[in-house]
């Protein structure tokens, strides 16, 4: 059985435990804002029933349960923090009345703490404390025989609330994409483990010594902040307001104050005694919340926090850490010409940048922004003097200009922006960089990369021909051309690349590419028998026309036959606009032409 010695030990444990651990917790808090305070709140709420059992004593669990609750209602901070008291509220219902407790008692406090935090919350949200508790309370009743003692019910009530803390980025979306479990359910599992080490006989958990909002700087340094990490948040309601009021007339229902400042806010949680009503909302007009507050009695304890500004606070740590634990600039290698830094979102594309063979990659996008310190700092760390930076993305080419400027200050590395709106954009420019060309030629010739007014001789290009649409689809039809397999295949390479980036941005089969084959340069097949076209340059010279190998940009049969097993080079034809609206042919041309053909008949 449970004494009231060891429940009061027990919380005391759990507050230190909580209060040990905080920061581990503010970090995971991205749920409901990602204002990092949930460790912290749910310290000083448990600190707050700490308190009353280390300066009083109590002979029964029913007695130093029902202290605590009073405290920890009182003493509640935030969202997290008024669910905790909520549940040792209710926790303490169940052990009113009783000297100790049993393993059967345990189950069913919890089992009212869980009911009391449910009914209290407006809207509750699975994947979040509540569920960790109502899981735990549920499966330890499934669980729990006449038998058992009360550490062995404790041992399954952990169990089971880690194992729906580990469910929680399945049911909130917005766990799963920061990779994290919730804030609140973690805490009180800390909460739960401290209390554990009690009854299990090995004491109280120490707290930490001096300053009880610090934890070890060992520890700090290992905590991955999530909550700093979410750059990009919308809070509509942004001011975390909490207040208790001094209730003038106990049977005035606090239901309309509930409902009013649900209709103002969000995350609402109302709680109440004979004395006090506690109250926590998210809105965007505190003032209204504590003016109609006021009409149930007098307020105090009044908090009203701006979670923009402790988001920002989070973000700010986070880029601090890293600028902190960054390593220094690379030493430059003399060897290498030129680097490349790119933004990026999403492991394929950033992989195919690195095979084309950028140095650096920023992630980053539409939904994710990089500072210039993010640019600046990739930049540094390219073995390169001269660095090119792909944006790819028109939101982010300011920033990677105005790293270029820092850059020239610092003297560190000279960034030069190459201004890509987009991925597509990006890998055209990292196929068009020369690095026997001139930094200028290059970031220009980068920038127009692939498009055919911009290539001439013997480079290649992607030339959009044809677009159809209507509401339902469209089809864009594309010619890829080069003289290089190597760059041809690349070419091929991008446009996938392209769909994947779009079916990766606007989801699966929003995008459906076709890539078919029509020839391919005939040279390979054509040196061979190269006999073939010194004998039309002979037949050419004998009608009197100067033989010129120039290369051809467009296609031909020949290029199709020549791999079917006849080689057939381009002789010529004498065309001109070649493909537009005045293509022709002049007379004259087609009489050399055939003076060509005779010539060459003649020598067979």
């Amino acid at each position: 059985m449970i004494t009231a010695k060891q429940l009061s030990e027990a919380y005391i444990s759990g507050a230190n435990n909580i209060e040990n651990n905080r920061q581990k917790v503010d970090a995971l808090n991205v749920f409901p804002v990602p204002d990092g305070d949930t460790g912290t709140n749910m310290s000083m709420t448990m600190g707050a029933a700490r308190e009353e059992l280390l300066h009083n004593s109590y002979t029964t669990v029913g007695d130093v349960a029902g202290k605590a609750a009073s405290a920890l209602l009182r003493g509640a901070r935030g969202n997290s923090g008024v669910i905790t008291s909520l549940l040792f509220r209710g926790f303490s219902k169940g052990l009113k009345h009783k000297s100790e407790a049993g393993a059967a008692d345990l189950v069913e406090a919890l089992e009212i703490g869980v009911a009391a935090a449910y009914k209290a919350v407006m809207k509750p949200t699975e994947g979040t404390i509540l569920t960790v508790a109502r899981v735990a309370a549920e499966k330890s009743r499934a669980a729990l025989t006449d038998t058992m003692e009360p550490l062995e019910v404790w041992d399954l009530i952990i169990r089971y609330a880690e194992e729906a803390l580990a469910q929680t980025p399945e049911q909130l979306p917005v766990l799963k994409k920061a990779g994290v479990v919730d804030a609140g359910g973690q805490g009180l599992v800390y909460i739960l483990k401290g209390m554990r080490q009690v009854f299990a006989g090995e004491g109280v958990v120490p707290g930490i010594a001096g300053d009880t909002a610090a934890a070890p700087a060992e520890e700090a340094a290992t905590v991955v902040n999530a909550a700093g990490e979410v750059e990009e948040v919308d809070i509509n309601n942004p001011y975390c307001t909490e207040f208790l009021v001094m209730r003038d007339d106990p049977e005035h229902d606090p239901a309309g104050l509930r409902a009013y400042l649900e209709s103002i806010g969000d995350c609402v949680v109302v709680v109440d005694d004979d004395e006090i009503i506690k109250c926590h909302v998210h809105t965007a007009h505190p003032g209204l919340a504590l003016e109609k507050a006021g009409t149930y009695g007098m307020l105090t304890k009044l908090k009203i926090e701006n979670m923009i500004e402790q988001h920002k606070a989070q973000v700010a740590s986070v880029k601090e850490q890293q600028k902190a634990a960054a390593p220094q600039a690379a030493e430059i290698d003399p060897a290498l010409t030129a680097g490349f830094v790119a933004v990026a979102a999403g492991d394929g594309v950033q992989q195919l940048f690195r095979d084309l063979g950028v140095q650096q990659i920023v992630s980053g996008g539409q939904t994710m922004n990089p500072s210039t310190e993010d640019i600046l700092h990739a930049a540094e760390q390219v073995p390169a003097m001269d660095v090119y930076v792909l944006p790819n993305n028109k939101n982010i080419v300011m920033a990677a200009e105005q790293a270029a400027r820092l850059a020239r200050t610092s003297g560190v590395r000279r960034i030069h922006v190459v201004p890509t709106t987009t991925i597509p954009q990006g890998i055209s420019a990292m196929m068009a960089y020369d690095e026997s060309a001139e930094i200028k030629d290059n970031v220009e010739a980068m920038q127009e990369a692939e498009k055919p007014e911009y290539t001439e001789g013997y480079e290649g290009f992607i030339h959009l021909t044809d677009m159809r649409g209507e509401v339902e689809n469209s089809q864009l039809r594309y010619i890829i051309r080069d003289h290089d397999m190597a760059r041809f295949q690349e070419k091929k390479r991008l446009m996938t690349a392209a769909a994947d980036f779009l079916n990766h941005k606007y989801g699966p089969g929003t995008v459906e590419i076709a890539l078919r084959d029509s020839y391919f340069n005939m040279r390979e097949k054509i040196e061979p028998c190269m006999e073939i076209v010194d004998r039309a340059k002979r037949a050419m010279a004998l009608a009197g026309m100067e033989p010129k190998e120039v290369p051809v940009r467009g296609g031909t049969d020949g290029a199709r036959l020549s791999y079917e097993g006849l080689p057939c080079p381009n002789l010529c034809t004498g065309g001109e606009n070649y493909h537009g609206r005045f293509e022709y042919i002049p007379v004259e041309d087609m009489e050399q032409c055939v003076k060509m053909l005779v010539n060459i008949l003649r020598m067979q």
